[in-house]
């Protein structure tokens, strides 16, 4: 006769009774302790949830009349702004190779162009050379911290830490083998991710294994980040002189604004500043991704052609996100309005944006998020810019955000 069996909480799975306690002890969706870098909602921002929008009324459901409105706050409040962007769609001789392998098939030379140009951007900022610790947020395999670690295989003390919430196959920093470059991987939410304790255990790392070495850790380090909420996380760390260390750069491949929140936007201050607050945000945050409309005609192609790629690893996440939540109410392609005359429904379309309005309509709400990030980080001492990285036939998703520090921030060198 078989044991009882029980539906396992956790993750709705069966076990029987008497292998339950056993269950328990490595199933893989139990609660694990967490580490000490895990602080909770360290990174949230907002605490006053009054201020955020209860209800989300999608766009297709504006009057004519709201949406006009919502358009011309829009074009007031990007007045001034600086909208014409200027290429620096640049290389490194790191990638070279790759770039002229026949084997890489064209979604793989299109994120090697992608990683060129950062490493590139980089280069010119400084940002590459000894003593140096680069974390990178929402790391996936951990390409890009690979070109930065081929690209500095003749310098000594590199350390990199990667930040990943999810759970990643394939993953490429586990075959570095180098004993002059130290990586670690962090599985966490940058929203629950406190930089300076992850910084230490990094560095308690290194001492270890230099101890083992039986040589000396390099004493200073800095820092630079990559991603979305890198600019709260890296800026504000910065603020704790005493206990951190100076960031020497923050680089930020844009994408997916319409996944922003209010509650962790670091521009909210601008947005206030210019008459806006969260319900535009919130409105203005799904329409950015109209800017994107090509995206569609784009993916349709790809997946007709003959060549067939394995996308599963190296798709990047705004390429995924888009495809899994966009909602069609929000493409506005017109609105259609039936009304009763003479016995009989008539449509009649009160309004209707072409693609071309819409993609120009989504790139003025994407500038404009990003401006309150660039006065963010300016406020805080820093020489911000966004410059276009590389071509819109390579990646529709094609700023890059830049930061340095201005020399009043830098410290002296101690003597």
């Amino acid at each position: 006769m078989p044991f009882p069996t029980f539906f396992f909480p956790l993750d709705f799975s069966t076990v029987y009774e008497d292998q339950l306690q056993k269950h328990l002890t490595k199933c893989n969706s139990r609660e694990k302790p967490k580490p000490v870098y895990f602080v909770q909602d360290i990174n949230a921002g907002l605490k006053d949830v009054a201020e955020i929008p209860e209800k989300q009324v999608p766009i297709s459901s504006l009057s004519k009349e709201e949406l006009e409105n919502l358009i011309i706050k829009l074009k007031k409040a990007s007045n001034g702004l600086e909208l014409h962007l200027k290429e620096q769609i640049l290389s490194h001789q790191a990638l070279q190779e790759a770039l002229n392998d026949p084997k890489n098939g064209e979604s793989a030379f299109k994120h090697l162009k992608q990683q060129a140009s950062i490493l590139g951007n980089m280069e010119k900022l400084h940002l590459l050379g000894p003593g140096r610790c680069f974390v990178e947020f929402g790391a996936g395999r951990g390409k890009l911290s690979h070109w930065v670690d081929v690209a500095l295989q003749n310098v000594e003390n590199v350390q990199f830490l990667l930040v990943e919430r999810a759970t990643t196959r394939f993953k490429v920093d586990g075959k570095h083998k180098r004993r002059d470059s130290v990586f670690e991987r962090l599985q966490v939410d940058i929203q629950h991710l406190c930089l300076n304790l992850a910084l230490t255990c990094l560095v308690e790392s290194y001492t270890a294994c230099c101890d083992r070495e039986n040589e000396e850790p390099a004493p200073k380090r800095s820092r630079t980040d990559k991603t979305e909420v890198a600019s709260n996380n890296s800026a504000d760390n910065e603020s704790n002189k005493d206990n951190c260390t100076p960031v020497a750069g923050i680089v930020i491949a844009l994408c997916c604004h319409h996944k922003c929140d209010w509650r962790h936007y670091v521009g909210r201050e601008f947005f206030k500043s210019v008459g806006l607050g969260p319900v535009e945000f919130n409105y203005f945050q799904r329409m950015s991704s109209w800017a994107t409309c090509g995206m569609r005609e784009t993916t349709t192609k790809a997946s007709t052609s003959e060549e067939t790629e394995d996308l599963t690893n190296d798709t990047e996440e705004h390429e995924q996100t888009l495809s899994n939540t966009e909602n069609v109410s929000d493409t506005l392609q017109g609105y259609v309005t039936f009304f009763p005359a003479n016995g009989l429904l008539q449509k009649s379309k009160i309004m209707i944006l072409t693609v071309e309005e819409r993609k120009e309509i989504g790139c003025l709400c994407k500038r404009l998020i990003d401006h309150g990030r660039i006065q963010y980080l300016q406020q805080r001492g820093y020489k911000a810019a966004l410059q276009y990285y590389t071509e819109s036939a390579v990646s529709l998703e094609n700023v890059l955000l830049t930061a340095v520090p201005r020399p009043s921030l830098i410290p002296e060198p101690t003597t």
